[in-house]
């Protein structure tokens, strides 16, 4: 009982933890003199990531392969599906063109590397699937060029800054510190949490991560896009997303592969189809219809979507 206690805790404090360190980063960073569209394109990016990450981080040492990579790819399926069909319920999103022509279309392209990296013992013809730290370094190399790019906007002048709080140097430090302690404490619960859930209730840990684990690391999205939606802020609801689903193949699961060899169950292919699909889903979606929005029967067909995927993930186990 108290391991299944501290895996909700866990998750409070991967929130609560991504929160102040975002905050107190931000603040830091706008003491140095960073731009507040700097902060916003970097440290509240990362800081947004920041709960799969620490979860990944930790399930990586532990050796919880399925619970790190499915935290990654269930995360993503959800912020599709179910964060992007809220938010289009709430208010129709219109879709800028930068977002349909590069980002969606790279997200597309996170997806199919990290299928071809996983399954490369399938190609070679060897029945050993593992994501070495030399792929995890190949997924870093994307990731830098999607900063690249994301720098390139910035310069334009495309995107908005992001509003700061002022905070005293000493507090803003101590949101940083607090905030690292609740995401590594945090982390560490969910993980052990999500792994007693599974042996005691006979599930299998890749159910756990692409389900209560995903949910969990994706609420700080959700919570994201919802307000974005609801103030009429459609860039920054599906921008928030599609960036979400990039960081999390290119540097979560980079940084953890780079950190331990992550080995992969196949079971999980089916999976990665699904979020391959949905993702083309996602092209498709904004092109019918009215062209650039994502309206709103289409965010009630991405939640029904996401209600049949989570009962074939129960039917299967």
């Amino acid at each position: 009982m108290l391991t299944y206690i501290l895996f909700v805790i866990g998750f409070a404090l991967l929130i609560k933890g991504a929160g102040y360190l975002v905050e107190g980063a931000s603040a830091v960073g706008k003491r140095l003199g960073l731009s507040s569209l700097f902060i916003g394109l970097t440290i509240v990016a990362f800081g947004t990531s920041a709960p799969e990450l620490f979860v990944n981080i930790i399930a990586s040492v532990k050796g919880n392969a399925d619970i790190a990579i499915g935290n990654i790819v269930g995360s993503n399926i959800i912020n599709i599906l179910f964060i992007l069909g809220i938010a289009a319920i709430i208010y129709p999103l219109n879709v800028h063109l930068n977002t349909t022509r590069k980002e969606i279309p790279f997200s597309l392209l996170a997806v199919v590397v990290l299928g071809l990296l996983v399954n490369d013992g399938l190609i070679d013809g060897y029945n050993f699937n593992v994501l070495s730290r030399s792929e995890g370094l190949v997924l870093l190399g994307f990731f830098i060029v999607f900063m690249y790019y994301t720098v390139g906007i910035m310069r334009e002048g495309k995107s908005g800054g992001v509003e700061i709080k002022a905070y005293n140097a000493w507090l803003a430090w101590l949101m940083v510190a607090g905030g690292l302690v609740g995401l590594m404490v945090g982390a560490k619960w969910v993980v052990d949490g999500g792994v007693a859930i599974a042996h005691n209730f006979g599930l299998s840990e890749a159910l756990i991560g692409l389900t209560l684990v995903a949910v969990g690391t994706s609420l700080p999205e959700l919570a994201t896009s919802a307000v974005a939606a609801y103030k009429r802020q459609p860039d920054i609801a599906i921008g928030n997303v599609v960036g979400s689903n990039i960081f999390n193949i290119f540097w979560i699961l980079g940084v953890s592969a780079f950190i331990r060899p992550i080995e992969f169950s196949p079971a999980l292919n089916s999976d990665i189809l699904v979020l391959t699909a949905v993702t083309i889903l996602l092209l498709v979606a904004i092109y019918v219809g009215k062209r650039n929005v994502l309206q709103k029967w289409e965010g009630y067909g991405f939640l029904l979507l996401y209600i049949l995927y989570v009962a074939f993930l129960v039917y299967r186990g």
